[in-house]
This record gives structure tokens, C-alpha cells and sequence, in this order.
């Protein structure tokens, strides 16, 4: 992720038993290059520190080729389009309705989920304390459907 974004990344996991989850911890600070720059082991309460560089990050972005996620995300195709004597910028639009969707409209993108995921919080067949389950029989009907259907 820190990588193919340029950007540094902190992962946050919890570590020791809540009850119901068993958590394995190493929480960890990732460098743009994709190095792990410090991370905890599974003890209570770790705690990392590293040295970021905004230089190196904006050295990375102009620089490197290959893994210039950013670059390649507003430039899409941009070898091709250079090739076929078409330009040098690439395809700057973003070619995925439920993306655009998600900015514009966050509710409807919500609705769009819940139609292939589900609409509650929680689902009967993995309870969690605190967590209500589906009290609808409809949607558990729904939830089971989806369980079932691999197309």
C-alpha cells in the first residue's frame, strides 16, 4: 500500500483477547518505498516511532517510474495513448461509475452496497455481543440468498 501510493502508511492493530477476538498486534509505520520503518511485536500498549521525510516522498512521486501509482491513476494509459501519437497525458477520467457515484452521492453508493452486501450491521450466523442482528426475516431470507449465490 505505502508503495504503490508514495505515501507512508501506519497500520493499527490491537494485540491480547477482547472476549470474542484474538488480536496478533505488530502494529507497524511502512515508508513510501514499501520498507517497514518500526513495528510493535504483540505486547499491550507498543508503541513505534520513525523518522518520515517529505523530501523522499516528493522525490519518489517525481522520480520513480514503475510503482507511481498516483501518476498512473490521473494518466491512465498514457504508453498507449503516447504510442498512438494521441498525446502524453493519458486518460485523466475516472472510468468507474460506482466511484464517481461514491463522491457525488454517498447515500445512493450506500444503497448500492447494501444491495450486494447487506443492510445491517449485524448477521445472524456470526453474532457479536452488542452488535444487534438482522430482525427482519426478509433480510435474513436476503443474507442466506447471497450467502448461496457464487455468480
Amino acid at each position: 500500500m505505502a508503495w504503490c501510493n508514495q505515501v507512508y502508511v501506519a497500520v493499527a492493530n490491537a494485540s491480547g483477547f477482547d472476549g470474542v477476538y484474538t488480536y496478533f498486534g505488530h502494529s507497524a509505520i511502512v515508508g513510501c518505498d514499501g520498507r517497514t520503518l518500526g513495528e510493535c511485536g504483540t505486547e499491550d500498549n507498543g508503541i513505534q516511532y520513525a523518522q518520515l521525510s517529505i523530501s523522499g516522498i516528493r522525490d519518489a512521486r517525481a522520480n520513480d517510474q514503475s510503482q507511481n501509482q498516483l501518476f498512473k491513476l490521473t494518466h491512465r494509459g498514457y504508453t498507449g495513448v503516447y504510442a498512438n501519437g494521441d498525446g502524453d497525458k493519458g486518460i485523466a477520467e475516472c472510468p468507474f461509475d460506482w466511484y464517481k457515484t461514491w463522491v457525488t452521492n454517498p447515500k445512493l453508493a450506500q444503497e448500492m452496497a447494501e444491495n450486494v452486501t447487506r443492510k445491517t450491521i449485524g448477521v445472524k450466523c456470526c453474532p457479536v455481543a452488542g452488535i444487534p442482528p438482522p430482525s427482519d426475516e426478509k433480510e435474513e431470507l436476503l443474507e442466506m440468498t447471497r450467502e448461496i449465490d457464487l455468480s
